[in-house]
């Protein structure tokens, strides 16, 4: 797949899929004859996967690493899941923390509406009269 291709796929732009190529956040693309990037299968897999984790909020550098310790083959194992599982810790403290956010925004969102039906009621304006009588 060419470089656009991709782009359209994953909803990323070409200049994103070159700077992750250039900071080693996914493996090198291998090139057509003419020099172009050409993604096959596994380049799409790296695409998806580091979009996922990125969306999910990892850290670039921790997927650098990641991809680093992925090159250097199964010597490597203990040392990914290791790193995996640190993320995946980070990962459920920022959802539990958004989690807290959200139930507080809800309170706030459940007082601001008490107060405008009470403002509205005490204007008239809920039963649709005209506030102006």
């Amino acid at each position: 797949m060419t470089i656009k291709e991709v782009s359209l796929k994953f909803n990323l732009s070409p200049d994103t899929l070159r700077y992750y190529e250039r900071i080693g956040l996914i493996p090198p693309v291998p090139r057509s004859t003419g020099g172009n990037r050409d993604y096959d299968e596994e380049s799409c897999n790296w695409v998806e996967f580091i979009k996922c984790m990125r969306s999910s909020g990892l850290p670039i550098e921790a997927l650098i690493e990641y991809v680093h310790l992925y090159q250097q083959g199964d010597s490597t194992l203990d040392a990914r899941l290791q790193l995996l599982k640190e993320q995946y810790e980070l990962l459920n403290e920022r959802i539990t923390e958004m989690l807290a956010t959200q139930k507080r925004l809800e309170g706030k969102i459940e007082h601001y509406t008490e107060l405008c039906a009470v403002e509205m009621s005490s204007c008239g304006l809920s039963d649709g009269t005209n506030a102006m009588k």
